[in-house]
């Protein structure tokens, strides 16, 4: 497909955006204008904390993002996963790497000093996942609000989070449990384009790869293949961490997918959206050869993605409760 000149290209970027804009953005009892008159500042404030601990340690973005993802997959998006104790949700064996509590916390205790009693911690949680993805140049969007915090957090609850070394069927089992389509699993997957993985988590794909007895994973790439394993020796430090979209693990952007499409997948369960014929489509599509226009809808369908999986399982109303500080119930 050709284009005439930047004001053709401008043009269909603006029509993208306002279809995509268009779409409903609440659900479940949220909404977006929730606390327009009990506390107008809650985005402003929880962006600002985002932001300070983001200057100081940018790893933070991935790590908020992925800690609302633990959220929602485990009772629903209702703060359980911030709960400290020894049974809690957050000492789940897949919940011991989760970072970034004590930004939620700082954006609690400002808010607790402008509006007491009034925004919920799942609310915190889930709009300091959008400011992340902003922060590290992502699209933006509306974020639902209203939800309540959870009166349970039990770590046995967390058992069945999607896992690095799920099939495609198995993920796309656990999503649909939630609402989630395939199209959401590739997209929401798709944060992955941020952040790290600790090589303890794949190197056994560079080695001893379960499927084949012997020898590294096949679908690696041969010349990447080298690289991971220079990173990631046999008998090397296992908590050494490695990125996740090689050459762009700190810009929200669609080469993630493009590396999916070279054999350049760091997670076995990553690299497997584009080997398993459901989901190849969407990471194609995604990684296309138009690298601005489909690049700009992933980061649409991103946000749409998002909001559909911040409304598992939400308590509104008088249901569950309003956390005076997250890490503990009232």
């Amino acid at each position: 497909m050709a284009y005439h000149g930047d004001s053709t290209y401008k043009l269909l970027l603006a029509l993208l955006l306002v279809f995509a804009y268009a779409r409903p953005t609440h659900g479940q009892g949220t909404k977006v204008d929730f606390y327009s008159s009990s506390c107008s500042r809650v985005e402003s404030i929880v962006r600002s904390a985002v932001e300070s601990h983001f200057k100081s340690d940018p790893s933070v973005a991935p790590a908020l993002l992925r800690m609302h993802f633990h959220d929602c997959f485990v009772q629903g998006c209702d703060a359980s996963v911030l709960i400290n104790g020894p049974s809690a949700e957050r000492n789940a064996l897949p919940n011991l790497s989760l970072r970034g509590f004590e930004v939620i916390d700082d954006a609690k205790a400002q808010l607790e000093a402008a509006c007491p009693g009034v925004v919920s911690c799942a609310d915190i949680l889930a709009l300091a996942a959008r400011d992340s993805v902003v922060l590290t140049k992502g699209l933006s969007w509306s974020v639902p609000l209203g939800r309540r915090d959870g009166l349970v957090s039990a770590a046995s609850d967390a058992s069945n989070l999607p896992g690095f070394t799920d099939s495609v069927d198995v993920q796309k089992q656990k999503f649909a449990e939630k609402g989630l389509s395939t199209q959401d699993l590739v997209t929401l997957v798709g944060g992955h384009t941020i952040g790290t993985a600790e090589c303890q988590f794949f190197r056994y794909r560079l080695y001893n790869f379960t499927n084949t007895g012997n020898g590294a994973d096949p679908t690696i790439s041969s010349s990447f293949l080298s690289q991971l394993q220079t990173l990631c020796p046999s008998d090397g430090d296992g908590t050494r961490r490695v990125a996740l979209d090689t050459g762009s693990q700190n810009t929200f952007d669609v080469s993630y997918f493009t590396n999916l499409r070279n054999g350049r997948g760091i997670l076995e369960s990553d690299q497997r959206l584009f080997t398993d014929d459901s989901t190849r489509t969407f990471v194609n599509n995604y990684a296309g050869i138009l690298r601005g226009v489909l690049g700009l809808r992933f980061g649409v369908e991103f946000g749409h993605s998002m909001v559909k999986m911040s409304n598992i399982g939400v308590l509104t109303g008088t249901e569950g409760d309003i956390r005076k500080v997250c890490s503990s119930f009232n």
